[in-house]
Formats: structure tokens, sequence, C-alpha cells
């Protein structure tokens, strides 16, 4: 499976897909993949999977399981802003399947008649990372309104910045940011790098970060969630492989993997 790197093109009409390696673990691929195998009809040939950057785990997952149950079929994923990647698709950029962080994004594209019939899979709530040794000694919301810590958001047209905002207004606070970032991942960088005391991401990014942040809970009547919907484009050149790939997200087995990475049942 080839997986581009995660980065956000304002406007690009043509993807950029580089091929490299993924680390990440396919456990209980295999009993899986193989059952999926056995009751699936044969596919074959390669389809592109725009992704929702805090995807980026479970896609990279759920695209070797996939592979693993129809081996004729090369799954290529690219994630990046849900934002920058439905204004690729209604720009033109060749693809297969969008799986969005906002219902907003996917609705764009299936407004500019790119896709149909979109399924929600999934859904997420925010949460705040900070390094390690915590040193803005972030507590919650209310500390991220002080001058003294730094925080970092994803850009405001971004669904994890749209979705950030919702938890500023209701949790009632005022936060500046000291930098905008195109992506949630973007954010977690930044935290990990310690560049900044605090970054406003979702709860599976915290989770998949492990011991490179430290997770502070927003309190639910505080919370904001986004949900994720996924579809085939009607442009794709392998209908019927982008078709069984959102079938297979869908799935119980897709749900499983989704949910072992943090996410939420729609």
């Amino acid at each position: 499976m080839r997986r581009t790197t995660i980065a956000l093109f304002a406007g690009v009409v043509a993807l950029g897909l580089t091929a490299c390696g993924s680390d990440s673990t396919d456990a209980g691929s295999g009993s899986t993949a193989s059952a999926t195998a056995s009751a699936s009809p044969s596919l074959s040939g390669d389809i592109t999977v725009l992704a929702a950057a805090s995807l980026t785990e479970s896609f990279t997952t759920l695209g070797q399981q996939f592979e693993a149950a129809h081996p004729g079929v090369e799954v290529t994923l690219s994630f990046a802003a849900s934002s920058a990647l439905a204004t690729q698709i209604t720009s033109g950029a060749p693809a297969d399947v969008f799986a969005s962080a906002s219902a907003t994004n996917m609705d764009a594209v299936v407004a500019a008649g790119a896709a149909a019939d979109p399924k929600t899979f999934a859904t997420n709530v925010m949460e705040i990372a900070v390094p390690p040794d915590n040193p803005g000694k972030v507590t919650g919301v209310d500390s991220l309104a002080g001058a003294d810590v730094k925080t970092a958001l994803c850009q405001p047209q971004v669904p994890c910045g749209t979705t950030a905002q919702k938890v500023f207004t209701n949790a009632k606070v005022t936060v500046t940011p000291v930098t905008l970032e195109p992506d949630v991942k973007s954010v977690l960088s930044k935290v990990q790098l310690g560049e900044v005391d605090a970054g406003v991401v979702y709860v599976t990014d915290v989770l998949a970060a492990g011991d490179k942040v430290k997770g502070v809970e927003i309190p639910d009547d505080a919370n904001a969630s986004t949900s994720y919907p996924i579809a085939a484009l009607t442009t794709s050149a392998n209908a019927a492989t982008a078709a069984a790939f959102v079938a297979y997200v869908l799935s119980p087995a897709g749900s499983s993997v989704l949910t072992a990475a943090g996410f939420q049942q729609p």
C-alpha cells in the first residue's frame, strides 16, 4: 500500500502521490481479511482514498486489511485537512473515495456532483494536548485563555479549527493562538516538538501520540464533536473497488479498527 504524507495544498488540482512506507500495525487483520476475501467478489486495480488527517492511523490499518482481503488491489492514501481535500476534489483532482472529518466539506463535494449518498462512519471529540511535562501548567480550557500559554490551533476553515472554536464558545473563553496550522497533525507536531504549551486536537490524536504528549480532557458540557462521512467519488475510474472500500469502512471490521483508535460510533 502506498501512503502519501500529510499535507495541505489549497487550490491544487492535481494530487502529488508520493510512495512511502507505513509504520502502522495490522493487529488481527489476517483473520478479518481472510473472512472478507472469501465472502467478497474478486476486485482488482488501484484506488486513491483522500482522508482527513485525523484518520491517518486508522485508515492506514484499514487500507492494509482491505489489500489483504483483495490481493489484486492497491490502496493509495492521501491525508490532509478535509477542507483542502474537498477543494482538490471539486477542482477535478483524480481520486476514488473521500473520507471527511466534517459533514460541511462532504456536502460541498456532493453539491458539486463529485459524490453521492455519503454515510457517516464515526464521530470524534476534542482534547487538549500538552507536552509530557506540561510546561504551561494547563489544567483545562480556561488555561488556554492565559496570555502566557502558547496555544496551537487548526486554521478556522479546517474541521479541527471549527470544532475547537465551538469548544471555546461553549466554555465562554477567548483563545488567541500563537500559530494556526493546516491540519490537526500539524498542531499535534507543534506540541510534540515543544514549540507550544498546548494544542487543541481530537481525542484520537492524543491516543495515537502515546507518551509523546499528555491529554487534558475537556468536560462534556464544553466539548464539541464532529462527524465523519465517507463516499465513493462519481469520477472514480474503479467504481466497484471504491464502493467495496467504503463498505469495508462501514462494516463491523472497520468499526472495530475505528473504535480501537478512539473514534465513537455515529
